[in-house]
C-alpha cells in the first residue's frame, strides 16, 4: 500500500468550502493512526501539486500549516474566499469543524476503498 498516493486521492477530493483533519484523512485511507504522516507528507511534497491544503486543519479545528504557505494568513485567507469563516484564539486561527467538516460517510470511505483498490493502492 502506497499511503502518500492513498493520501493524495483523498486531499484531491476535499469539497470547497469545507475543512478536514488530518486525522480524518488517515482514516479514509485505511490507517487511522497515521495522522502524522499526513502533516509529513503536506510538509514534504510528497502528496504532488494541486493539493487543497488551506482546507486540512489539526483536529481541534486550528489551522496548524501557517509555515508550508507564502504568508502566516495565507490559508486564513483561501478558507475564508470558500465562505469558510476563521477566527482567532488564543491557540491560534481556527474555525468551527461542527460547521465547516467535510461530513464523510461511510460510502464516501467505500468509494475511496474501490478507487484504492482499482490503483493497486
Amino acid at each position: 500500500m502506497d499511503f502518500y498516493k492513498r493520501a493524495s486521492i483523498v486531499c484531491q477530493n476535499i469539497p470547497y468550502g469545507t475543512v478536514v483533519t488530518y486525522g480524518q484523512i488517515a482514516l479514509l485511507c485505511q490507517k487511522p493512526k497515521n495522522s502524522r504522516q499526513v502533516g509529513y507528507a503536506l510538509r514534504t511534497g510528497k502528496l504532488g501539486p494541486n493539493i487543497p491544503a488551506h482546507r486540512i486543519l489539526n483536529a481541534s479545528g486550528i489551522l496548524s500549516g501557517a509555515t508550508s504557505f507564502e504568508t502566516y494568513d495565507q490559508q486564513k485567507i483561501l478558507l475564508e474566499s470558500e465562505g469558510v469563516t476563521v477566527i482567532r484564539t488564543d491557540k491560534g486561527w481556527k474555525t468551527d469543524l461542527k460547521k465547516y467538516q467535510w461530513k464523510t460517510t461511510l460510502d464516501d470511505a467505500l468509494y475511496f476503498e474501490s478507487v484504492f483498490k482499482q490503483n493497486n493502492i
